[in-house]
């Protein structure tokens, strides 16, 4: 056990390596890593010490996330080369290594353009700072609604960690809480964001078991995430919690559908699937059988590769694991006409893991309530959809890809609040750019307006 990758806290005094560690396993079950835990009186000592720090300028603190950016997509962190920890990730994640290697890229590139993504954030008429001249004559000011920002991490998929550094630009101290399902990433973040420029007192990682993580979400003034913790708390208001993103498309009876196949399928299986703007149900206007068949003829001939392999695209599960995903698809599924993966979806490697195979079945009715199951994986269900049904099958949704020339029907789902994202035409559900939000921008959760004017 002496050559596992040694992944400690990353504390108020700087690395802490505990006495009770975590073994962080890959796919096959191999151990990969240890990753120590902080004892509940750690994390009250570390979020404490957050509420003592003072934050850099803010001009520091942008340029201090840019060059945290270059240095977690381009140096040794933690002994550990880019390709090093890439593959870690692949193998321990399960998640295709091109896909491990783009959200490397996109990490760079969103800490570069992170102010900028924060100025779409600010109320128009807003500064963002009291000192601004315009506050003489009376302004709203945009201000932190708290000190302390507490991130529970997902570990589906890398990517989820670019957002949490925008806490750090609006001058909170952070203390990020890694999955213990893929901690890497995190980990080499807050130690890339150390070596940039921010105190051991501005940033933390603090594994904790979930005793601890409790004490962690009560020393902070706001938290987000995806863990049970943050379930427990769904109701506060100073809680967001990520929910399942459950993205769909939408293809009505003028559409010529056929003409954006590749898009359709490249929402359902581009970085494996794992993503919550991956589409879990397509709905459509008429007969859905053969946009399912058509779908399905498509994601049949992805191949079976580990995840670390070039050409892999698929995500990989221990076998358990995946047995236990396949058992509940197929529990699930009863009564749906299967046109992928009906008989099975797993496909063993031979080494303990097993590809999560694509999976397509048909349903009866646009409310079935199995459209809105989303899997880690490319599991799609088709429904038809009418003008009678109208938009209540299509709520709860963070993206919504929409194939119609319909303004109306536009301007309905637009004004819908329970969806996030609409996205008209030719653009997967997974297009993303500067400026626009994931679920909402962050800073709206973590930021508010005072009125301000001075002499």
């Amino acid at each position: 056990m002496t050559d596992l990758i040694q992944l400690d806290v990353l504390g108020p005094a700087g690395p802490y390596r505990s006495r009770n560690r975590a073994t962080v396993a890959d796919v096959s079950g191999r151990p990969v890593a240890e990753l120590s835990l902080a004892p509940t009186v750690y994390v009250d000592r570390a979020m404490a010490a957050l509420r003592r720090a003072t934050p850099l300028p803010l001009d520091e603190r942008v340029a201090a996330i840019a060059h945290a950016g270059q240095l977690f997509a381009t140096s040794t962190i933690n002994g550990q080369t880019v390709a090093e920890y890439e593959h870690a990730v692949s193998r321990v994640g399960g998640i295709p290594i091109q896909v491990v290697r783009a959200a490397t890229a996109t990490a760079m590139r969103r800490t570069e353009q992170l102010y900028n993504n924060l100025q779409h954030a600010r109320p128009w008429g807003a500064v963002g700072d009291w000192r601004d001249p315009l506050t003489h004559a009376g302004r709203a000011v945009w201000s932190r609604r708290g000190e302390v920002f507490a991130v529970h991490a997902a570990g589906n998929h890398p990517g989820t960690h670019t957002l949490w550094p925008e806490a750090l630009a609006l001058g909170y101290r952070v203390a990020v809480r890694p999955s213990r399902r893929e901690p890497f990433t995190p980990h080499r973040l807050v130690t890339a964001l150390r070596m940039a420029g921010f105190g051991d007192d501005h940033v933390m990682l603090l594994p904790t078991d979930h005793a601890a993580a409790e004490s962690l979400l009560r020393g902070a003034d706001l938290a987000y995430g995806s863990d049970e913790v943050i379930r427990q708390y769904a109701d506060d208001p100073l809680v967001l919690p990520l929910n399942p993103g459950r993205s769909k498309i939408l293809l009505t009876a003028e559409t010529d559908w056929p003409k954006h196949l590749d898009t359709i399928v490249d929402s359902i299986s581009h970085h494996g699937g794992t993503g919550c703007v991956n589409a879990t149900a397509v709905l459509v206007e008429g007969d859905p059988a053969p946009v399912a068949e058509a779908i399905a003829d498509r994601l049949a001939l992805l191949p079976n590769l580990p995840p670390e392999d070039e050409k892999a695209v698929l995500p990989v599960q221990a076998s358990s694991v995946a047995r236990a995903l396949e058992k509940f698809v197929l529990d699930k599924a009863t009564g749906a006409r299967a046109l992928l993966g009906g008989a099975g979806f797993v496909e063993e490697l031979g080494d303990g893991s097993a590809v999560l195979r694509p999976v397509v079945h048909q349903l009866e009715r646009p409310d079935d309530p199995r459209a809105g199951v989303e899997l880690p994986f490319p599991c799609l269900w088709v429904a038809p959809w009418s003008r009678e049904a109208g938009i209540v099958p299509l709520r709860n949704t963070l993206v919504l890809g929409v194939h119609t020339k319909d303004e109306r029907l536009i301007s309905a789902l637009v004004d819908e609040p329970s969806i996030a994202n609409v996205y008209v035409g030719a653009h997967p559900t997974y297009w993303t750019d500067t400026g626009i939000p994931h679920d909402g921008h962050l800073a709206h959760f973590l930021m508010r307006t005072k009125g301000f004017i001075r002499g």
